[in-house]
């Protein structure tokens, strides 16, 4: 495993889109560039990312998981779209077959802050769980395919003065990567503030 919440090693993230249509040129991802917009205002830290654009289909997105994990060594691993009910979502079947560890409370807050805006929220299926091998361990978290409620679920909901109304998923996610040995993340706080225990707080670099 390595060291825990190592400071000097950039935090690698795997971002996967899936749909059909976008991976066979029909029209243009709107899943990867929303990502990394994000990331790219959210973090201060060091970080890189691995990309893909798959078919929804389960045995594609399992060997990508799989190799951004195993192969890639992601710390973090981040998939858009393929999380509604129809036949051809499978996403988060594709992802509770390569985890070693549910961690259902993401999926839980996802849903809480869909259902600010609309009563579909109930309809999705995200989830998360941690994959891990003999000397490395990632996080894998689901988000929804718009743009739009990427960056709602990641960064929550704010009033009109920047008060934190609905905290985001991400605030979270600095500690667990703590905790499961990878990178030390900070944030740009006015996007997103992390949310360490006193004791697990670094002064800042």
């Amino acid at each position: 495993m390595n060291n825990p919440a190592d400071p000097e090693r950039a935090l690698r993230i795997g971002m996967v889109s899936v749909s059909d249509r976008a991976s066979a040129g029909v029209y243009q991802d709107q899943g990867l560039p929303a990502l990394q917009s994000w990331f790219s205002t959210a973090l201060s830290s060091a970080w890189i990312m691995e990309t893909r654009l798959i078919p929804d289909d389960r045995a594609s997105i399992e060997q990508a998981l799989i190799e951004l994990v195993d192969d890639a060594r992601c710390d973090l691993v981040i998939t858009t779209g393929g999380t509604g009910p129809a036949r051809r979502d499978v996403t988060p079947e594709a992802t509770l077959a390569v985890a070693t560890k549910e961690m259902p409370g993401f999926g839980e807050q996802m849903r809480q802050i869909s259902l600010q805006f609309v009563p579909t929220a109930i309809l999705s299926r995200q989830v998360a769980v941690i994959r891990e091998t003999t000397d490395h361990a990632a996080l894998i978290l689901n988000l929804p395919g718009q743009p739009k409620s990427i960056k709602e679920t990641l960064e929550g909901l704010k009033d009109a003065a920047g008060q934190q109304i609905v905290s985001g998923i991400f605030a979270a996610v600095p500690y667990c990567i703590d905790l499961i040995g990878g990178p030390y993340i900070e944030t740009h706080e006015t996007v997103c503030k992390a949310f360490r225990p006193k004791s697990a707080v670094r002064p800042k670099s």
